[in-house]
């Protein structure tokens, strides 16, 4: 006769027609999902996308068919609320990182308000959280040009470390290769000076020891110019030799007087 008798649980029950009217309440966990509009402190746009999963309460089936019309709009209602006043406190960066604080608050204001009409609130989620298109690419732009400039400033360090590495073993070579020549030549050095004493324990004087040993390393340079395929003119006639070898004696006359 029009008011409340009782629940009834799935299986076997009896009605009296037309004097009782069953209605068929869904005790499931359902999910509403929110979209709200909301301004930063900054000024910037935001919408926020949230979803409510919420039941009936077993115990309160009575509150949540007699006593509320549209429960879907009073939670969508509470949701905005919160998000409105609270949002325009914050910045853009401040809203991204304080997503579980304002889940805390939706769940709590929601959960009360939702209990006297036997509607339980198990877990609200901030689903999404996007600016206008403008601000999302100024944004991607700002990231873009921040990572460009690390990357610019890490390339520019490691050219440096090549650079100074490249220097350091230059110089290391340049170092090593002064100690080469210079081993090199006192071998040679010392070779010339073993060769000077053979030859005047020969019996050759020294004059004649210092031509042998100059016309002797003027054919040597000749035949490392034949060994790298450069082209040279060399006298062959007869006095070939002797010509060589005064140009050398006078050569390194020369070279005794200027030094002298």
């Amino acid at each position: 006769m029009g008011d409340f008798s009782k629940t009834q649980e799935p299986g076997l029950g009896i009605i009296c027609c037309p004097f009782q009217t069953v209605f068929s309440v869904s005790l499931a966990v359902q999910q509403l999902t929110c979209s709200s509009e909301c301004k930063t402190k900054d000024n910037v746009t935001l919408s926020v996308s949230t979803a409510v999963q919420y039941r009936i309460n077993k115990d309160n089936v009575k509150a949540a068919v007699f006593e509320i019309a549209d429960p879907t709009s009073q939670m969508k209602s509470h949701v905005d609320n919160v998000l409105r006043s609270t949002l325009p406190s914050m910045d853009l960066d401040s809203a991204y990182a304080a997503k579980e604080e304002m889940v805390k608050q939706i769940k709590g204001d929601v959960s009360q308000a939702m209990a006297k009409y036997g509607y339980e609130v198990l877990n609200v989620l901030i689903t999404d959280l996007r600016p206008e298109q403008s601000v999302l690419r100024a944004m991607n732009e700002i990231n873009a040009s921040r990572r460009l400039r690390e990357a610019a400033v890490e390339k520019g360090e490691a050219e440096k470390i090549l650079q100074v590495k490249a220097s350091e073993a230059d110089a290391e070579a340049k170092h090593l290769a002064g100690k080469g020549i210079a081993k090199m030549r006192s071998a040679i050095t010392e070779g010339f000076k073993g060769s000077v004493q053979l030859m005047q324990d020969c019996g050759m004087t020294t004059k004649e020891t210092i031509y042998m040993m100059m016309v002797t390393q003027y054919m040597d340079t000749m035949k490392e110019f034949a060994n790298q395929n450069a082209s040279i003119m060399v006298p062959h006639g007869p006095g070939a030799l002797k010509d060589i070898e005064a140009q050398v004696r006078e050569g390194f006359t020369s070279m005794r007087s200027v030094h002298i």
